[in-house]
Parts: C-alpha cells; sequence; structure tokens
C-alpha cells in the first residue's frame, strides 16, 4: 500500500529551517530517499488515476527554486509538487498535489486559461449558466472543494454587461477547485484512497469544460 510516512514531513520540515545548498549537500543522499518515497506514492496515485481517467502524463516538479526574479534568494522549496495531464484534446484540465508540512492540498482546474479559451468559457456563462451552476451546487462539489475557486476581475470584462447576473461567473480569469489536508490525513493508510475519490468528484466538472472548450457556442466540435 502507498503510503507517505512521517519521515518525508520530517524531512521537508528539516530543509525549511534549514534551506541552505550547505545543509542540503551534507543531507542529500537522506533527502533522495525520502523524495523516492514520494515518487513511488505519486506513481500509485496515477496509476489510480488511471483507472478512471485518461492519463497522459506525470509531471514531478524539481525541488530547486528559480531565484532568478524573486526576492526569497532560499535555493529549495519545502514541499513536493507533481501534476498529472489527461490525455488528448479532447480532455481538459488537469490534476495536481502538493505537499507540504501543515500545508498539503490537492487541485484541478484551469489555472491560466488562454485568451481564447477564457473568452469562450465566459461567453458559455453569459448565454446559459444552468449547467455550471448544478456543478458548483451540488452537494458532492461542495463537501470535497467548497467552491469554484479563482481571481477575478473588479468590474466586467470588456464587452459583457457589469449588471449581468452571472457576472460573478463571467468575471472570472481562473477556474480552480482545492481540497486541503491535514497532516493527519496525509499519514492516513487510506491517504491514496482519499486523493483518488477527490479527483473522481472533479470529473463532473472537467466533463462540462471539456465540452465547453472544444466546442463553438453551437455546440459544434472545433478540434
Amino acid at each position: 500500500m502507498a503510503l507517505i510516512d512521517k519521515s518525508i514531513l520530517n524531512i521537508l520540515n528539516e530543509l525549511k529551517e534549514n534551506n541552505s545548498r550547505e545543509w542540503f549537500n551534507e543531507n542529500k543522499p537522506r533527502f533522495q530517499k525520502e523524495q523516492q518515497k514520494v515518487k513511488d506514492f505519486y506513481n500509485s496515485l496515477m496509476e489510480q488515476l488511471k483507472t478512471h481517467d485518461n492519463i497522459d502524463k506525470f509531471k514531478f516538479f524539481r525541488i530547486y527554486r528559480d531565484v532568478r526574479f524573486s526576492k526569497d534568494k532560499t535555493p529549495y522549496k519545502s514541499h513536493f509538487a507533481g501534476s498529472f495531464s489527461r490525455s488528448s484534446k479532447r480532455l481538459r484540465g488537469g490534476y495536481y498535489l502538493r505537499i507540504r508540512p501543515g500545508e498539503t492540498f490537492l487541485a484541478g482546474g484551469f489555472w491560466e486559461p488562454n485568451k481564447e479559451d477564457l473568452l469562450r468559457i465566459r461567453k458559455e456563462f453569459e448565454m446559459d449558466s444552468t449547467e455550471i451552476r448544478e456543478i458548483i451546487n451540488n452537494k458532492s462539489f461542495i463537501k470535497y472543494f467548497g467552491k469554484l475557486e479563482g481571481d477575478s476581475l473588479k468590474t466586467a470584462p470588456r464587452g459583457f454587461d457589469k449588471e449581468h447576473p452571472d457576472i460573478d461567473l463571467i468575471r472570472m480569469k481562473q477556474f480552480i477547485v482545492t481540497r486541503v489536508f491535514s497532516d493527519k490525513e496525509v499519514l492516513s493508510p487510506n491517504f491514496l484512497e482519499e486523493l483518488d475519490g477527490t479527483y473522481k468528484a472533479m470529473r463532473p466538472y472537467f466533463d462540462y469544460m471539456s465540452e465547453i472548450l472544444t466546442t463553438n457556442l453551437n455546440g459544434e466540435s472545433i478540434i
């Protein structure tokens, strides 16, 4: 059974407290051992995802930070993270998981849609919000994610009526769902199962958005 050991959280806490190249180099073998455990866990999660979705690839993010344009010059991240991409142009959306002591969460959705996709989503909401409202107001969606999240404009986008009844959705620039986990939940034997069940709960939302982003406003395929 794939598990997250307490030793994994411990090494991340140590790295946070000793975020320097000197400490990292001295402890690199130990760190790499824990990192491999995490990679194995992510691979097990990918196999679970493949039983109910088409997954194209898995990306495990590097521990090294890009500090070129950051005021924070600490060289390492204090978390592990990975993402899973869905296969083919018809399946939109992606799955993400970050493991950090006290701040573990999973996410899915559309972080930075390009301008064409963003306009298409907004036009759909403007024309008919019935289906997206049904999805985000569903008891299962609320249980797992609470609400649809993401940055929004302060006013209506250009070309849209600021008095539109669905302006709260139309103003959104990101369309993300998240779920936070406590350390106790992360270390639980059923953590993998909880992650997989939560990702399954994203599917109605992903299926809806995939339909929008692969068709025009008349429902005709554009791919």
